[in-house]
């Protein structure tokens, strides 16, 4: 095993009518003057925001309203958000959704920092964040897992690109999770979002180097128990159990839980699927079911012995004497496409339903390399030529 840090600040109200409690916490961090940030009208239609300004009304605490982040969030709401906030001196943001919302918030919060920089720099790694305001989020997606972790995601929607920034400095304070409140997602944006808080075990859970037999165990059960779930909630939408085990399992995929003591992270996947993302606007989740089978071929054979104990102890491939250790791998990957299949979500871009041009595809792969300084991936550490490969494998 490898040393490591694991430091999971946010404080967690988990359950039914959890969202009464965001005054009080709120006011536990410090926050007066409130922006609430939400995505489309599905949270207004729900009744959702009107009821946290009640909550806030009650309690006395100001607050301001931004709607319309949209999925893979862009930076002109951010600017917006920036001069919105500066303008009413907010202190506290509270964004209420999924992984959009909140990165978009952390991504305000940065900013209202550093007021004199321009916040693209973090994201386009021109240089480092020394602050953040502090932030809470209330949670009606499960996926993207951003409310217990370092990591934001903006799209510059000028220029096409999708780029991450993490730092401890923008983990929330606290975070409420109502399942509640997600029994009203599309069946697509469940499936999407299973995937995604898969995507974000696997790739702690594909590494070259070492491994704890604890963190393997953790990593393994969250993801049958995802898997489970995800095939319940396809056919019932309505099983509040099932969508509380996905909504626990969003945040403890993606605060580190999954990864302690590994060879380091891959998230290689995430980054090829940034640039499908930026170029075609895809939903997160689904892009990466596109583009994970593709990838798991080219970079087996470089950590066999992960994608053996994966596709004997996640997958349920049977270790027969018949079968070699590379036919139990590929079983193992075939697997994974027929959950995905299961679920209707896509294992190559023609599913998802883009058919990038050859001109398109090397330029994701250009994209991928200048994003990641030329090279990604603990499992196997991808160049341009690598990416390019895994793009036209997917197709």
């Amino acid at each position: 095993m490898f040393n490591f840090k694991y430091y999971t600040p946010t404080e967690v109200a988990f359950g039914r009518g959890t969202v009464e409690m965001a005054p009080e916490l709120i006011k536990k961090y410090g926050g007066t003057r409130v922006l609430i940030h939400y995505g489309g009208q599905s949270a207004v239609r729900s009744g959702l925001i009107e009821r946290v300004k009640r909550t806030l009304d009650d309690a006395g605490i100001f607050h301001m309203e931004l709607g319309g982040v949209v999925p893979n969030p862009h930076l002109s709401k951010v600017y917006e958000g920036i001069e919105l906030c500066k303008d009413n001196n907010i202190d506290f943001l509270l964004p209420v959704g999924g992984g959009s919302t909140i990165d978009s918030a952390k991504a305000i919060a940065y900013a209202l920092a550093e007021p004199e920089y321009n916040v693209w720099d973090l994201y386009a790694h021109t240089r480092q964040s020394k602050g953040s305001f502090p932030l809470g989020a209330i949670v009606t997606i499960a996926a993207a897992g951003s409310e217990m972790s370092d990591s934001s995601v903006i799209t510059n929607e000028k220029t096409g690109e999708k780029r991450g920034y993490n730092s401890d400095l923008c983990r929330a304070k606290f975070a409420i999770m109502d399942p509640e409140l997600t029994l009203t997602l599309p069946d697509y944006q469940t499936m999407s979002g299973c995937v995604d808080i898969m995507m974000h075990t696997m790739e702690r859970y594909f590494t070259k180097g070492g491994n704890m037999d604890l963190t393997d165990a953790l990593a393994e059960g969250l993801m049958r128990t995802v898997m489970e779930k995800a095939k319940i909630l396809h056919k019932d939408p309505n099983n509040y159990e099932a969508r509380a085990e996905v909504m626990w399992a969003n945040s403890l995929s993606h605060n580190g839980l999954t990864g302690c003591g590994n060879g380091g992270n891959d998230f290689a996947s995430h980054r090829l699927e940034h640039e499908m993302g930026g170029m075609f606007d895809v939903t997160h989740g689904a892009g990466l079911a596109a583009i994970w089978p593709s990838w798991a071929r080219y970079v087996y054979k470089e950590v066999p012995e992960r994608f053996l104990k994966f596709s004997k102890n996640v997958m349920g491939v049977t270790d027969s004497a018949s079968m070699t250790d590379e036919e139990i791998i590929l079983e193992g990957i075939k697997r994974v496409e027929d959950f995905y299949r299961s679920i209707d979500m896509p294992t190559n871009m023609t599913e998802l339903g883009i058919q990038p041009t050859e001109e398109q595809t090397v330029e994701m792969a250009k994209g991928c390399a200048r994003a990641t300084g030329g090279a990604v991936g603990s499992a196997k550490v991808l160049h341009e030529e690598d990416m390019l490969a895994i793009y036209k494998m997917a197709l």
